[in-house]
């Protein structure tokens, strides 16, 4: 399965982001009454897993690079510490806008960050113009992921051209040097070579090696995560795929489309390896980001109506419960790609969903689905809450955990289950990611390419 390849402080800087854990509001007993407690807001909420999990990307950001670090294990502090996630990154420049809207650093403070990030993206290893999956934050180069991938990545370098086309539309009317880093975020999205990884077929392929070529041969076919790859390609000014290119590889022509029924949800896709319930909920998550899927439709589906039911499907699984797992329920829910806890109760890697429960939740499926189960994306974040005393780290809430082993916690992170949660709380809020990523005029170029209609 496509979803399984994606495992996933900045040096100079005058300025740290505190590290000191931020004072924790509500839902604590008060000084006149140690058995009262107190709510927390929905608001309250939303702002405290913001900053705690903007973290992530401020304090714990590679050193060298200010890029985003692939895991961040706080008992194991050097840790792969100069691995760079290019993936995470994208999500994590979105995030620093989110930091400067939000009030965490100041806007000169994200300026000088990411000059020093798209100065490293710059002079990193890039083939045919893509990113590798992984970058060694020290000098640019490609860490290899796999034997085979040692080349380009096409979804996480899409993943990343997402953000820097965010951080185009953000500094694009600043100052002379904010118009200077708008440029230079231009030029670097602008040089992927989109078309060269069809192989000449009518289809977008996941990896090219100077020493493989394409031996991996990943073809992106849909559903899953990879639609943003498809819709870039098509925005590409110079190096653009044709519609057939879209229609044939991520649609099959139609054969994209379900008719299963969930829950009394129609899940309108199939999910490879998932057709009864869905996939890991990251599929709703990474390429709408930025891509607005509220009013997003193709020939084929209504984008906003398939992440909704995708979303409620999942929910509607863990409050049903079948394998009876301790305290799932309608405020313990959300499964997705994630660390996860092996049979000797170490920490491994796996993608959850219904067709694939151990019994492990991971909190970035519920709080990044926000924008479309709000309701119960609130129960599931006062739960984390709630127990914050088990699953809250230096950098918001752990990676995953499982009350059904004595609440055991994956004490460790990933940037691309961090990022999500910040990015979609925002979008839930204001739209912020959404409404830059839409505005861009090669994105809207590249949408009627391919035949989409779109809300702006």
């Amino acid at each position: 399965m496509v979803f399984l390849m994606l495992l996933s402080s900045c040096g100079g800087d005058d300025y740290t982001y505190n590290p000191v854990p931020t004072e924790i509001p509500g839902e604590d007993s008060t000084d006149d009454d140690p058995g009262q407690t107190v709510a927390i807001s929905d608001e309250e909420l939303m702002d405290f897993i913001q900053e705690e999990t903007f973290k992530y990307f401020w304090d714990f950001a590679e050193e060298n690079s200010g890029g985003a670090r692939e895991r961040y294990h706080p008992n194991e502090p050097g840790r792969d510490t100069n691995v760079v996630a290019t993936g995470g990154t994208g999500f994590g420049l979105m995030a620093l806008l989110v930091g400067m809207e939000r009030g965490y650093i100041t806007r000169e403070q994200g300026l000088e960050r990411l000059q020093t990030l798209l100065d490293f993206l710059e002079n990193a290893d890039r083939f045919h113009g893509v990113w590798s999956h992984w970058i060694n934050g020290t000098n640019g180069s490609v860490i290899p992921f796999s034997p085979q991938d040692n080349g380009g990545d096409l979804v996480e370098t899409a993943f990343l051209t997402q953000g820097l086309i965010c951080v185009k539309e953000y500094f694009k009317d600043g100052t002379q040097e904010e118009k200077v880093l708008a440029q230079q975020a231009d030029e670097l999205w602008k040089g992927v070579e989109w078309d060269w990884y069809t192989q000449n077929q009518n289809a977008l392929f996941w990896h090219w090696s100077p020493n493989f070529g394409f031996q991996i041969n990943l073809e992106l076919k849909g559903y899953n995560e990879v639609l943003i790859a498809y819709v870039l390609a098509a925005a590409s000014p110079d190096h653009s795929i044709s519609k057939e290119v879209y229609a044939n590889g991520w649609a099959s022509n139609g054969g994209i489309q379900s008719g299963n029924t969930q829950y009394g949800f129609p899940l309108l896709v199939r999910h490879p390896g998932a057709q009864q319930y869905g996939g890991p909920l990251f599929w709703a998550h990474y390429s709408y980001l930025g891509l607005k899927p509220r009013g997003l439709s193709d020939e084929y589906v209504n984008y906003w109506n398939v992440n909704v039911n995708h979303s409620n499907i999942n929910y509607s699984y863990c409050a049903e419960n079948p394998k009876n797992f301790e305290d799932y329920g309608e405020d313990c829910w959300g499964l997705t790609a994630s660390y996860t806890r092996n049979n000797d109760g170490s920490i491994g890697y796996n993608a959850h969903h219904p067709a694939n429960d151990t019994g492990v939740i991971s909190p970035t499926a519920a709080i990044s689905s926000i924008p479309y189960t709000p309701t119960e994306s609130f129960r599931a974040m006062h739960y984390f809450y709630r127990h914050k005393d088990k699953l809250l780290g230096p950098a918001g809430f752990y990676d995953a955990f499982s009350p059904e082993y004595n609440f055991w916690v994956a004490e460790a992170y990933l940037a691309i289950d961090q990022g999500p949660q910040i990015i979609m709380i925002e979008n839930h809020r204001t739209e912020l990611l959404w409404n830059l990523f839409m505005q861009n005029e090669d994105v809207r170029q590249g949408l009627e390419k391919l035949g989409f209609q779109y809300s702006n």
